[in-house]
């Protein structure tokens, strides 16, 4: 959101464009003030920003098998001193994990008998103006109780949130109330919309597609489990 901002900010200026994307402008100048100065960010950032390095050293160094409490513990064997919370918390960040023993839980599960529309998308995860093209996917979390499911939607131009809900079933009522979040947030122009998913069978339920299109909104499906990818390449 910054990178976009210095882009367009000669054009548009920061503050009218701070008013369309869910940023202050006091934000948007402390980042660029740290930029100039890195002195001027926060205590802990200082800190997160001094032990990256050295948590992605240590977790190279086993051969990126690691995961956070053995990189916690290594990093208090070689005298860093770092809370565990904080090494998980930056690791996660950084997008990298250890090796996960057995099989990972399964999200997509596509049904090659359902109507699936085209894919209008194409893997070109731009767009020229908010409410143009939304991505939706979802994913989940375990905790302590069992695992959660998180259903999202993403405005790929202002590569923001624009619809979530967590259940602890993943079926077709958790994505559509994500997208009914969307819709009542947004409110948007739907002739001009579209929105892109991958081919589980909960975006390619009878309700869920009577629903996108009631809301006068088309349809694009690329192939099993793309959406997400495609949420990583717009936060990248």
């Amino acid at each position: 959101m910054i990178m976009f901002i210095d882009d367009h900010r000669g054009e548009y200026g920061v503050e009218a464009i701070c008013r369309v994307l869910p940023i202050a402008p006091s934000t948007y100048h402390h980042q660029q003030a740290v930029k100039r100065d890195p002195s001027k960010a926060s205590l802990r950032a200082q800190s997160d920003t001094e032990l990256r390095p050295k948590i992605k050293e240590r977790w190279e160094a086993s051969g990126k098998r690691y995961g956070a409490v053995k990189v916690w513990y290594d990093l208090a064997e070689n005298d860093v001193v770092a809370a565990r919370c904080t090494v998980v918390r930056l690791m996660k960040g950084m997008g990298i994990q250890g090796v996960i023993r057995g099989k990972g839980k399964k999200t997509t599960h596509s049904d090659p008998a359902c109507p699936c529309p085209e894919d209008k998308v194409n893997r070109t995860f731009k767009a020229p103006a908010p409410n143009v093209l939304w991505v939706a996917d979802f994913t989940y979390v375990r905790t302590a109780v069992g695992f959660v499911y998180v259903a999202f939607v993403i405005d790929v131009f202002a590569r923001y949130i624009v619809g979530w809900q967590v259940s602890s079933s993943p079926n077709t009522r958790l994505v559509l109330d994500a997208l009914e979040q969307a819709l009542a947030a947004r409110n948007p122009d739907r002739d001009r919309l579209t929105h892109h998913s991958d081919r589980g069978v909960q975006y390619l339920s009878i309700k869920y597609s009577e629903r996108l299109e009631e809301a006068k909104i088309g349809a694009s499906v690329g192939s099993v489990g793309d959406s997400y990818d495609c949420e990583c390449g717009i936060a990248a």
